[in-house]
């Protein structure tokens, strides 16, 4: 403030300056008009013209905006390559090299995450084991695709610029794969001392790999809100590299630490995507959906913040369930179809509690296990008799949730 103006003439100030702000804007769009009218061609109306005028300057706004997103990703691109010299600047020469060097790398042996995990020390994270995929159902698939994956020559070929002509949604999902693919590399020939790697590098440039995540996230969600059948191999790499990047036990940290936020919103969407899914032929969709869910869930972290989301997802539907049928009025039934891969998917998660006897972890749900089990014995006392499967699935977890009560006692 200048000396000797008080705030009164400041104010008057502020004001004048906004009516003339307000002054030109109106001058502006009236110039705009008349050039409008004048310019238009022969036998259109101002109107007609107005709109077409609109509809290019529109389309050109759409243009420059792909190509800032285009030019995003190749920068994000450069940017992994960086990051990945810095980890392991051998690995980057052989990557360029691709001579035999690069496969004798791979070669000496054959890694899987899977039979890696088990000599992994304990860092508080479950690794995915045969018996837990088998629980799920899914071993099959995932450890034929991890098995490729990993063993594939691809992992050391440097990932191609993007083409700045074309993007597409797979693309945008691939991209980060490839590179998580070899950062999950570096990782497993590093802890096998053929290679040196310094990680800490991950904490000096976490704006890559939050993005890379990120990226991997978004792609896996636009792919299940409209999925295709048969299921591309590019979503199964997809899922495979995010279940290895939260199961191992140093690469995980940085993930969770960096990516929390990100990877809570990627599992409320999943779980809105199987609650809101109405199409007739969604089962098999729903059922890729709730494999991923509970695969996010053999990491401890993610499970037990997993447990409260899909206990208030279940909760809520069952007091909409009771409401309805007390008032006899008509239920969503493809929300209720749906609510058994919630119930499924809990009480999985519950049962690998209750066998792990984590008692550290015991007190998972917080209020919504409080706000579950208070006058759960009612809710399923008014639905028993016309739903009884959902009732049976509301009994069984309540059961796990008193019995790790039970433990703590």
């Amino acid at each position: 403030m200048e000396p000797g103006r008080g705030p009164r003439g400041a104010a008057a100030e502020i004001k004048g300056g906004r009516e003339n702000q307000i002054s030109y804007l109106k001058i502006s769009k009236l110039a705009l008009a008349f050039a409008i009218i004048h310019s238009k061609p022969p036998g259109k109306s101002s109107k007609e013209y107005t709109e077409y005028l609109a509809r290019t300057v529109s389309e050109q706004d759409f243009g420059w905006k792909w190509k800032v997103e285009v030019l995003e990703a190749e920068v994000l691109r450069l940017r992994q390559e960086l990051l990945l010299n810095r980890i392991s600047p051998r690995f980057c020469l052989e990557n360029r090299k691709q001579d035999t060097c690069a496969e004798t790398l791979l070669g000496q042996e054959s890694i899987n995450p899977t039979s890696y995990s088990s000599q992994l020390e304990d860092s508080g994270c479950d690794v995915c084991n045969g018996s837990a995929c088998d629980s799920l159902g899914i071993a099959s698939d995932f450890h034929q695709s991890e098995h490729s994956v990993n063993t594939s020559k691809h992992w050391l070929e440097r990932v191609p610029p993007l083409n700045l002509c074309h993007t597409s949604k797979e693309q945008s999902l691939t991209a980060p794969v490839h590179f998580l693919q070899r950062l999950l590399e570096i990782r497993k020939l590093s802890e096998r001392r053929v290679l040196q790697a310094d990680f800490s590098e991950l904490e000096n440039d976490s704006f890559t790999i939050c993005n890379s995540v990120s990226q991997l996230l978004d792609g896996l969600t636009f792919f299940y809100n409209s999925p295709k059948f048969p299921v591309p191999g590019f979503l199964t790499e997809g899922v495979c590299v995010l279940l290895s990047l939260i199961t191992d036990t140093k690469l995980s940290n940085h993930v969770l630490k960096k990516c929390f936020k990100k990877i809570e919103e990627f599992k409320k969407n999943l779980i809105q995507i199987i609650l809101r899914n109405r199409s007739i032929n969604r089962f098999q969709a729903l059922h890729s959906v709730s494999q991923t869910l509970g695969l996010l869930g053999r990491n401890n972290i993610l499970r037990n913040s997993l447990i409260p989301l899909l206990l208030s997802g279940v909760r809520q539907f069952a007091e909409e369930l009771v409401q309805a049928h007390q008032v006899q009025s008509v239920y969503d039934i493809a929300q209720y179809e749906n609510i058994f891969f919630l119930c499924m998917i809990l009480e999985q998660l519950l049962q690998n509690e209750t066998e792990e006897h984590n008692i550290s972890s015991s007190d998972y749900g917080g209020e919504e296990k409080i706000k579950f089990l208070k006058n759960l014995d009612q809710v399923i006392l008014h639905l028993s008799d016309e739903f009884p499967l959902f009732s049976l699935y509301l009994w069984r977890v309540s059961v796990l949730l008193n019995s790790g009560q039970m433990q703590i006692d």
